[in-house]
């Protein structure tokens, strides 16, 4: 299986000869944020066979992105979010929806994927009459993968998801605070040691940043990454934790 970053939350999963990419963002600018490292993902990261959309929120469910993502792309999506693609991208893009909620299986090519919660808010923005529960995936492979999209902890976590081979798991944020329905390393290292995963890539930090904030608590931005590198040491030192660079990729084989 090859795993491929393009920051914040979107990876490329391929593996069986089926492309999955997660919640493309593939502009400079999101609203008031910026791509503050690394270059412009490469058109071959819009290639794919589905795209998984974990929930709402524009970082996540960036229609901007949507014309760069291969056309014949089926859209997964939280049940509820094709009414929204609907109003705002148009009919071409949500006949492509496969709506699903937790619990729900699909097929893409070789690869089986499941819906599984995700305690994070599911509205567009907090006055949006578009809502719908947000997500993770799991993708059963050899290796499976876990992708969080944005959650928090929660009780079930390790029966509803687990085990894993490999999480894809977030770690920071885009700006200076950092709510519970959120991954920091701490949490995301005891995500990780729930689910049983073997391999972890952290996501969702070190990507983008409010526009004229640079000065603005700066160690939110970078360090996560290494940060939850050291707290998985600590919390399971036998899981393998890549850190990766927008754009570079890592190959996992399931021992």
């Amino acid at each position: 299986m090859r795993i491929t970053w393009w920051g914040h939350a979107t990876s490329t999963i391929e593996d069986r000869g089926t492309k999955l990419l997660t919640d493309p963002v593939l502009t400079a600018r999101i609203a008031h944020l910026r791509r503050r490292r690394g270059p412009l993902p490469l058109p071959e990261a819009g290639e794919c066979d589905a795209v998984l959309i974990s929930h709402l929120h524009a970082d996540h469910l960036h229609l901007t992105s949507l014309p760069f993502v291969s056309p014949d792309a089926a859209l997964v999506v939280p049940r509820g979010a094709a009414r929204l693609i609907h109003a705002e991208a148009g009919k071409a893009y949500s006949d492509r929806c496969i709506e699903v909620a937790p619990g729900n299986q699909i097929k893409i090519g070789g690869l089986e994927i499941t819906a599984v919660t995700a305690r994070h808010d599911g509205r567009r923005l907090p006055w949006s009459q578009y809502r719908a529960q947000a997500l993770g995936y799991r993708v059963a492979s050899s290796p499976s993968v876990w992708f969080a999209g944005d959650t928090g902890l929660y009780d079930e976590m390790a029966a509803e998801v687990g085990p894993v081979d490999l999480a894809l798991i977030p770690v920071g944020g885009w700006g200076p605070t950092l709510g519970d329905e959120h991954l920091d390393p701490v949490r995301a290292a005891e995500a990780v040691r729930r689910v049983g995963a073997q391999y972890a890539v952290p996501v969702h930090f070190g990507t983008f940043w409010p526009i004229g904030c640079d000065w603005l608590k700066p160690e939110l931005f970078l360090p996560p990454g290494d940060r939850f590198k050291a707290e998985m040491a600590s919390a399971d030192a036998r899981v393998k934790v890549e850190v990766l660079v927008p754009g570079e990729s890592t190959e996992v084989v399931r021992p």
